[in-house]
């Protein structure tokens, strides 16, 4: 047959209405097959998709279409992340509608993402900022409220001042809001937090068991959740320093063997003590005001400049009474960690040394490394934290720390005092509660009522959903909500007296904690899950498979692992672990810039808007249009700001769907950043148009062929690689090393060429089953990739039925044992090429095919070799 180009617009879209006619990847919950869950993290509605979607999307989707292959029952769902700030700002700015802008993007991106032919079940499809969605939420709010797993309280909490909304410890990045970028402010006001503190050991204990999550993910976790082992020491005060009625400072160290070092006392600006010391210090209550304004998060305070204020308070040193020391407030102390106030040891700790420098304070070196001289062993600007042995420690030089800390701990402990002990060992951690308030409109309302008699109400279950209001103005600063002439406004479930209503939205966090599990059955619409569903013998929990950015490796993972654990405790689910068993983070997708002029005056070029030059090796980009130079920049993610964007629809529209997924899978490791190039999209689209050929070619000659490998004759080797790729290509994409079976694709498609091309000719009929096997198997590896040039040639060579229905090939272990073994050759200690020869021959067998080989011969030159050296199943050496 004459074979022409492989049109992918043409293809693509009839395939995709062939799938959904077919409903093939809508998911039957009762489907007794063994299930498996794909899952990637859900987009937000933004407008428009981006190339990172199409990695994302591109990496579970072939998970999802490989294991439905392999017999199992997979549930591959699709939602929105559809709540959140950028819908309020543009209320703000453009005067739309956050649900109409929100559901108008919903729909945008819903026809971007179907055109590259993704295997969603879309029956499945929510939106979290749907009633019928955030009804269930407010359910399980309402519900941890009643399981102790909600408090409402006063804390200090941080203030983005643009957004104007308080943000979560998490949400602050280097001091600034994470969307806003604005410096945020610290302020005291009563919210609504969940107690994730109550499951600080069971968090961190369980990572130990998530063995398929990356490395670092869990690395990160832990040290957010930040256990430490430690001291709590009550130390004296100096009565005649001291505000009245104040006699002790308790503090927590983690290191009290360097108690000898300490030169100070620090406490927190909020401290109690703090506060009653500025009641009669005018300069003191000025400094813990411009604390408060500049503080903001325990990032920034850990590389910002530490400042703090002589309160004149003196605190007795725990192990002599004639040793006292000043008492500061000082801006890097937090009152939320510990207890909010420290001893300061500048020789064991650089923020410490870095403050005793700034105030003149003493530094006493007390831990050095063993075998140095403890006379002359000195700290001066960089202070000493590794291990090593105490001096100028009293009782306690010559032990190690940790024998000191033991010996700190015994002792104080055996001090009465005020009552009480001393000292007495804790654990503490860095996670904090997760403060769930947000004083915006476009959010979850939170389901409660405020009475001046009852207090804070729960809302009735049948007065749920609690629905935002739509006729809201966004004409003044802060939240609608509070703005509204009537929404608030309401009685009082309890007494019946006037009320109103909480006008705190929820963090958008609380909407993707749980989506995976709504995901389970979204047709229920009595309760948030439906339990012989969502875990258990016949449920979908644990999620198999979770793909997402490693931007998500505190917040979402970690409170999604919060909310299984709040969910299982209050009945929603039955007695699954963890949300996610696989977690993969993958790379961005990254691209050159190019500017118009040079350095920071030029000005932005899309990568559509420039032309490439390669001369001698070197690249110069060109204006297209008018022909200037533009300046090739440095290879970056994919950002607005830089225009260094590629638009997937173009793509799609020029290469096809299947192009761009096969790029995206083929360039690098998933793990990687992927660097775009028009180069390597169109070595894609090469392959793709070279597999067309291929089949194009082998339909005539393979018609009414039965497939059938073979162990021996002419069709023994193209059966031979078949079956190896079969084997390697399920492995690599269980390992999800995707390249790495791209990689074996390309060699399957270089054997077949010649085997195809001799069939043609004639030749070889005899491997006609053979190539037949090879050619279904070709396609049914490549159809999790490009699924729909994989149908377009099904149909072609006379498949029957979908593609995407067939079962993955099976490999016979026979023809994947490897009975050749390749050995480098070197002449004279230099690699020269290879030699391929049966495994089980002999030395003599190995050192006469070496030298028949051509390169040997070559540089023998007619002579005979010195020696051959060969190590068995390794290497050939010969020596000329």
């Amino acid at each position: 047959m004459a074979t022409e180009r492989y049109n992918p617009r043409a293809s693509e879209s009839k395939w995709q209405k062939a799938w959904e006619e077919a409903k093939i990847f809508e998911t039957k919950n009762d489907d007794p097959r063994e299930k498996y869950y794909m899952l990637e993290m859900f987009p937000y509605p933004s407008g428009r998709i981006h190339m990172g979607h199409v990695r994302n999307y591109t990496l579970g989707d072939v998970i999802a279409r490989y294991k439905r292959a392999k017999g199992y029952n997979v549930l591959h769902p699709i939602g929105w992340d559809a709540f959140g700030l950028p819908a309020e700002n543009a209320a703000r700015e453009r005067g739309v509608d956050p649900r109409e802008w929100t559901y108008a993007n919903i729909e945008t991106m819903k026809a971007q993402l179907r055109t590259i032919g993704l295997s969603w079940d879309w029956a499945r499809e929510f939106a979290t900022c749907d009633p019928a969605y955030y009804r269930h939420q407010q359910r399980i709010f309402l519900d941890f409220w009643r399981a102790g797993l909600v408090e409402r309280k006063s804390a200090k909490v941080n203030w983005d001042p643009v957004d104007m909304t308080v943000l979560a410890n998490e949400q602050v990045i280097d001091g600034r809001g994470w969307r806003s970028g604005a410096p945020v402010e610290l302020r005291d006001l009563t919210q609504w937090f969940f107690k994730i503190t109550s499951m600080s050991q069971e968090l961190l204990d369980s990572l130990d068991t998530l063995d398929k999550w990356p490395e670092k993910v869990r690395v990160m976790q832990a040290n957010w959740i930040g256990r430490s082992e430690g001291l709590q020491i009550r130390w004296p005060l100096d009565e005649g320093t001291t505000p009245s009625g104040e006699s002790e400072l308790e503090i927590y160290t983690t290191r009290p063997d360097t108690i000898f070092g300490a030169s100070f006392m620090a406490i927190a600006p909020d401290h109690p003590l703090a506060k009653k010391a500025a009641e009669g210090n005018s300069e003191l209550a000025a400094f813990i005001e411009d604390v408060r304004r500049r503080g903001t998060s325990a990032a920034e305070l850990e590389t910002g400049e530490k400042v703090g204020f002589d309160t004149g308070i003196r605190a007795v040193h725990p192990f002599d009474a004639n040793w006292t020391l000043p008492v500061y407030v000082a801006n890097f102390v937090l009152m939320d960690y510990g207890t909010g106030a420290i001893f300061g040891c500048p020789s064991g700790d650089q923020r410490d040394l870095d403050f005793a420098n700034k105030y003149g304070l003493p530094v006493v070196p007390v831990v050095m490394p063993e075998g140095a001289d403890a006379a002359t062993f000195q700290i001066t600007e960089e202070a000493y934290t590794d291990d090593g042995v105490m001096i100028n420690s009293r009782f306690l030089d010559s032990m190690k720390p940790k024998q000191a800390f033991d010996e700190v701990a015994t002792r104080l402990s055996g001090v009465t005092t005020n009552g009480g002990p001393m000292a007495e060992r804790k654990v503490q951690f860095r996670l904090r509660d997760w403060l769930i308030s947000r004083q915006r409109y476009w959010g979850c309302p939170i389901p409660v009522i405020h009475c001046d008699d009852c207090g804070a109400v729960p809302v009735p279950e049948k007065d749920l959903p609690v629905e935002l209001p739509a006729d809201v103005t966004f004409d003044k600063p802060g939240n609608p909500l509070d703005h509204h002439p009537t929404w608030k406004r309401v009685s009082c479930p309890s007494c019946g007296k006037a009320a109103r209503r909480d006008t705190d939205t929820m963090d958008t966090f609380v909407d993707s904690s749980w989506y995976f599990a709504r995901f389970t059955d979204p047709w229920n619409e009595t309760s948030p899950t439906t339990l012989k569903y969502v875990d258990g013998p016949t449920g979908w929990m644990p999620v198999n498979q979770y793909i997402g950015g490693i931007e998500h490796a505190i917040l979402h993972l970690l409170y999604s692992r919060f909310f299984i654990r709040a969910m299982r405790i209050t009945g929603h689910l039955n007695a699954v672990d963890e949300p996610f068993e696989g977690m993969f983070t993958q790379g961005m997708v990254v691209h050159e810039t190019y500017r118009l002029g040079s350095g920071q005056n030029g000005s932005w070029i899309t990568p559509a808007e420039v032309r490439i030059e390669e001369s001698d090796g070197k690249r110069r980009a060109f204006l297209i249009g008018t022909g200037e130079e533009v300046e090739i920049g440095s290879i970056e993610k994919m950002s607005k700001s830089k225009k260094n964007v590629v638009d997937p629809d173009d793509i799609i529209a020029s290469y096809g769907a299947d192009t761009a997924r096969w790029f995206m899978l083929s360039d690098s490791p998933p793990e990687r950043d992927v660097i775009w190039t028009e180069a390597g999209v169109e070595g894609a689209h090469r392959f793709m148009q070279r597999v067309w050929r291929l089949v194009s070619e082998a339909a005539p000659v393979l018609a009414g062929v039965a497939p059938a490998s073979s162990r021996e004759g002419e069709g023994a080797g193209i059966s031979k690689i078949t079956h190896k790729t079969l084997k390697a290509v399920g492995e690599d994409i269980e390992r999800l090393g995707f390249n790495k079976a791209v990689a074996r694709l390309y060699e399957l498609v270089n054997a077949l060429s010649p085997q195809i091309a001799a069939l043609a000719a004639g030749k070889e009929a005899a491997a006609k089953p053979a190539a037949r096997e090879a050619v279904e198997s070709l396609l049914a590896m490549i159809a999790p990739m490009m699924p729909h040039l994989a149908e377009e040639c099904w149909t072609v060579i006379g498949g029957k039925g979908l593609v995407a229905n067939q079962p993955w090939p099976k490999f016979d272990p026979a023809l994947v044992v490897d009975d050749e073994v390749t050995l480098p050759v070197q002449i004279n200690g230099k690699k020269r090429g290879d030699l391929t020869i049966a495994r089980n021959a002999d030395q003599s067998a190995v050192e006469k095919a070496a030298l028949e080989l051509d390169f040997v011969q070559k540089a023998l030159d007619g002579k005979p070799p010195r020696k051959v050296i060969i190590v068995p199943q390794r290497i050939v050496n010969v020596v000329a």
